[in-house]
């Protein structure tokens, strides 16, 4: 294909889109990944409040959910991405999948940022009378703050891959363009503009990512 003014507008929507399902996806994964990778580090058996049963169950889901690899889970999520959202194509709908994906792998996160958090910071915060509440809010997830942004920073880079995977079914965004010239039309110069800008785009999320986290790490 020779590269015109049409070309570029389709890359300069579909980097959009890209961006859109990624931030998107990721803000909503955290709304709730975090409350549950917080139920699953407090009811772990060393939390604040064990509880096996919570613990196991929450447990379960993550498993389950991460064993099934995205491209599977975003076909058959099809009936009910078209249930929630009206559609199975486009890059909001793409958002259904990418949400249920990572929202296992930002708990996970989640969990063992909480995890890293000095035992003698939560005690201190208990023998002052804290609640379990005020530990959790004021205590752990400040302490942990710099390691759970860089857990999103991650975070925000699998769900970028996962939005370009989305390509394959009509998802939208670069991965949606790459599919459609670079592979079913054997488009190598559009493929390979594609890759690039997936590249360029997760090391603009990484390095802001990454200073956010530099910030607020109160070790430096």
């Amino acid at each position: 294909m020779i590269w015109n003014n049409e070309l570029t507008n389709m890359l300069i929507v579909g980097i959009g889109e890209t961006v859109y399902m990624t931030l998107v996806s990721t803000l909503l994964g955290y709304l709730f990944g975090l409350p549950m990778g917080i139920l699953l580090a407090v009811s772990d058996k060393e939390g604040l409040k064990p509880n096996a049963w919570i613990y196991k169950t929450l447990d379960f889901i993550a498993n389950v959910v991460r064993s099934v690899p995205f491209l599977i889970l975003l076909i058959a999520l099809i009936p009910f991405t078209r249930a929630v959202v009206g559609q199975s194509y486009g890059s909001t709908a793409t958002i259904v999948p990418l949400v249920i994906a990572a929202m296992p792998f930002i708990a996970r996160m989640v969990e063992s940022s909480i995890k890293e958090v000095d035992h003698g910071v939560i005690e201190a915060a208990m023998s002052m009378g804290a609640g379990t509440f005020f530990i959790i809010t004021k205590v752990l997830l400040v302490e942990a703050r710099t390691s759970i942004i860089v857990g999103a920073t991650i975070a925000i880079g699998t769900i970028l891959g996962y939005s370009a995977m989305a390509g394959i079914t009509g998802g939208g965004g670069l991965g949606d363009i790459a599919v459609r010239y670079g592979y079913y039309r054997y488009e190598t110069n559009i493929m390979i503009v594609t890759v690039i800008l997936l590249i360029l785009i997760v090391q603009l999320f990484q390095t802001v990512g990454m200073r956010i986290a530099g910030r607020l790490d109160k070790r430096k």
